[in-house]
């Protein structure tokens, strides 16, 4: 029996009716991935879920080995084509919108993150080598991947250097040219490598940054020395490359994923090859980087949509209290108290909110390459999907937890796992702090492409929203709130470029709840539609407007503060001396 991990009505209407997924591909292309990814993601990834996280890789006589249900089922992913099925025919794809892959991505997610992640960081890193290498390096090393035989994965941090990529080590030495372009002999560190090693795959491709010295041998400093280079664990004849695994990271969640140290060049210099030229490679590597973004935050949302569908179920069976003012009588299921309704409230408008902002940057990706200002408002919105879904996805596991009482702290419920699972998407990909920069110093104050194409966005679904019975005060409240946030941006404009980032993180944290605010009130306009046109989906219309009344109610009133303070240009955090901590 194929289990719910995903409503798939909820699904189908935000890629058919709300998104408008038909004008891409077919219908029936649509529903049969969407029916065959939850099917395989019931029955091959579910089921190894717990076996996962118990059975950790193991790192064993210099190679790394992960529990077998993990590689059976990748294999199974492959041969059923999705590893490919966001490429083009030319080159060995099913040609399928990103929109597309990134539903069926989350069905995967939901089921067994830890699995799903080998392929969302193959497909990312294939993509990558198919939009900036040769066509020989494209043969060699992307249509492997594209096959699903090779694994692959993004080498960015080292041990000294985290998110900061300009203190990046690892040097590249010229060693020559070959049919694949351009080689090198790398030499260095990278930490936090996952999928770095293992034996579900006959190989793995790495990405790597490195910086190329200077004649008299240094490195040069900052990021725009950095260059990116493939380097695969075996070449294409069967020999072994020099890179190898220092040690397993043993992560809180995730546990079926590798996580490694890498060293390249023990011996002499790993061998690799440079994709485009010297010092191009950082902003290559944002290709890789915000497609894993979008891809994390689906995750997110999915895990929470999962633990939210398990709360939902929980609170039907568990029988526990009686209504308020009554002493006797049998015990009633936890649904029925307030209470446990609003926590379930809660978590449908965080996953269903999260799950909408993800796609919808996924069919943004779509149109981005032949629409100036659908890519705008893709880079405006990627750091915000990334970020609230994480946050908030993370927010109704716990939740989870919370409903379902002395039992949601015990291996016995998945929401346990679930939690610690989704707990490690706020750092992934760049952590919260990181993105709000991003909004904030390049996506807003250095640019501002995407934030007027949002305030159109915004405005034309409030103005379609007061035409509709019961949602005029929603659109008045979505209005005001985007006026007050465009207000504060006039602010942070006017105040000193790093003064202006010292309240970025609570600014994105608001910007998400405005941004999701209006996601909510756009399906509900596209559901009261198909109410009108389809009476068979009553039911979820309804949902989606009571979800989307709570958070216009319970969750858009913080921004208001939180806009408050960063307009006052508060700088409680700035000046705290760094002595009073601890």
């Amino acid at each position: 029996m194929t289990a719910q991990l995903i409503r798939r009505d909820d699904i189908d209407f935000l890629l058919h009716d709300w998104l408008r997924a038909d004008k891409l591909v077919d219908r029936d292309t649509i529903d049969a991935i969407l029916d065959l990814s939850e099917k395989l993601a019931s029955e091959a990834f579910l089921t190894h879920y717990k076996r996962s996280d118990v059975e950790e890789p193991a790192f064993e006589d210099g190679e790394v080995r992960i529990c077998p249900a993990i590689g059976d089922a990748l294999a199974q992913y492959a041969e059923l084509g999705l590893f490919s099925a966001g490429f083009p025919e030319e080159q060995g794809g099913l040609g399928l919108p990103y929109l597309v892959c990134m539903a069926s991505f989350a069905y995967f997610a939901a089921a067994n993150v830890a699995t799903a992640a080998y392929p969302m960081l193959t497909v990312a890193n294939a993509r990558l080598i198919a939009a900036f290498g040769t066509e020989a390096q494209i043969d060699t090393f992307a249509r492997p991947e594209i096959d699903g035989r090779w694994f692959g994965t993004m080498c960015l941090s080292e041990p000294q250097a985290g998110s900061s990529l300009a203190d990046v080590r690892t040097r590249a030495v010229l060693d020559g040219r070959d049919a694949l372009g351009e080689r090198y002999r790398l030499t260095g560190n990278k930490m936090w490598i996952s999928g770095g090693d293992h034996d579900a795959s006959e190989n793995i491709v790495h990405l790597v940054l490195a910086k190329v010295p200077r004649e008299d041998g240094t490195l040069p400093e900052g990021t725009a020395g950095i260059s990116l280079f493939i380097v695969p664990k075996i070449f294409p004849d069967g020999a072994r490359n020099d890179v190898t695994v220092a040690g397993i990271n043993h992560k809180m969640g995730y546990r079926g994923t590798t996580n490694c140290l890498l060293n390249f060049g023990e011996n002499g210099g790993a061998l690799g090859w440079i994709v485009g030229k010297p010092g191009d490679g950082l902003r290559q590597m944002f290709q890789m980087m915000n497609e894993a973004r979008i891809g994390v935050g689906t995750g997110a949302a999915a895990m929470g949509y999962r633990s939210y569908l398990l709360s939902a179920t929980y609170a039907r069976e568990r029988l526990q209290g009686r209504p308020a003012g009554r002493r006797s009588g049998n015990a009633v299921a936890i649904i029925e108290h307030p209470d446990v309704r609003r926590m379930l409230l809660q978590q449908k408008c965080y996953v269903e909110g999260a799950l909408a902002l993800c796609l919808y940057c996924a069919r943004l990706v779509d149109t981005a390459e032949d629409c100036a200002e659908d890519a705008a408002l893709l880079g405006l919105l990627t750091p915000v999907a990334k970020t609230w879904s994480s946050e908030h996805g993370l927010a109704a596991n716990d939740i989870a937890i919370q409903i379902h009482g002395g039992y949601g702290y015990t291996r016995d419920f998945d929401v346990e796992q679930l939690w610690r699972d989704n707990r490690l998407n706020p750092i992934h990909e760049g952590t919260t702090g990181i993105q709000a920069i991003d909004l904030v110093g390049r996506k807003i104050l250095r640019d501002g492409a995407g934030l007027l194409v949002l305030e159109v966005k915004i405005l034309e679904t409030a103005e379609m929203a007061r035409d509709i019975p019961g949602l005029a005060e929603f659109a008045n409240t979505l209005s005001a709130t985007w006026r007050t946030a465009t207000e504060t941006i006039q602010v942070l404009r006017r105040r000193e470029a790093n003064a202006a980032l010292d309240n970025a993180t609570p600014f994105l944290r608001a910007f998400g709840h405005v941004v999701t605010a209006w996601l909510w009130l756009d399906q509900v306009v596209a559901a009261y539609t198909l109410r009108r046109t389809a009476p068979a989906n009553t039911k979820l219309a309804k949902g989606k407007h009571h979800a989307c009344r709570f958070f216009f109610e319970w969750e858009l009133p913080r921004v208001g503060p939180m806009l408050t303070f960063i307009a006052s240009k508060g700088d409680v955090a700035a000046t705290a001396p760094a002595g009073i901590f601890g």
